[in-house]
């Protein structure tokens, strides 16, 4: 059984967090969005006030989220760059450096967890939520629409992360290796050790 007075890392209790206001704004915009859905199929006729609702709710959390929660809970982010002479785009990922990296910080495992659970959790609900509009959608079209609108950014959000930490990763044990693993150091000497001994 968890000790409740000493919780160990990791464990899924805000006030472990390095960042509270943060983590819990974030869970905020997170559920609320998903609430006044929800509350408003069940409550209210006025479709078109939870339809405004709801999607200010989602652009608060998907900006909080790519903006805020990403960078100080896990230290990532990402943004998408359009070449205005060309009119290609590309995206753009940003890591911070790792607690072994000069000016790098440990990630809290509180805020970790919270963070991807709270990711991947809520396209699912989305879709759970898309397959109660597509059964409803007879009675009024705009909830398929407003799921629709929820899917495209919980999805980018999602995708863009999860891409972000893949690149933080493999940019992680490139740099381990070169740097801690003394690697440029030795395939340095190497070649000049050669360059020298040749003449």
């Amino acid at each position: 059984m968890a000790d409740i007075e000493n919780p160990t890392p990791g464990t899924l209790n805000w006030r472990l967090s390095a960042h509270p206001i943060t983590l819990v704004t974030f869970l905020a915009f997170r559920a609320g969005s998903l609430l006044s859905y929800i509350l408003g199929l069940w409550f209210t006729k006025n479709s078109i006030l939870v339809f405004i609702i709801t999607i200010l709710l989602l652009a608060a959390d998907f900006y909080y989220l790519k903006n805020i929660a990403g960078r100080r809970l896990v230290g990532l982010r990402w943004w998408n760059e359009a070449d205005s002479a060309t009119g290609s785009s590309h995206w753009v990922f940003e890591s911070a450096p790792q607690a072994n990296e000069p000016g790098g910080r440990l990630v809290n495992a509180t805020d970790k967890r919270f963070f991807w659970l709270a990711l991947y959790a809520q396209p699912g609900l989305w879709v759970a939520m898309a397959i109660v509009a597509l059964v409803k959608v007879f009675n009024n079209p705009i909830w398929l629409v407003l799921v629709a609108i929820a899917l495209v950014l919980t999805i980018t959000n999602t995708l863009a992360f999860s891409r972000c930490d893949k690149f933080s990763q493999a940019s992680g044990v490139l740099e381990r290796g070169l740097y801690s693993g003394s690697l440029a150091r030795n395939v340095g000497g190497a070649v000049f050790s050669r360059m020298f001994n040749r003449g």
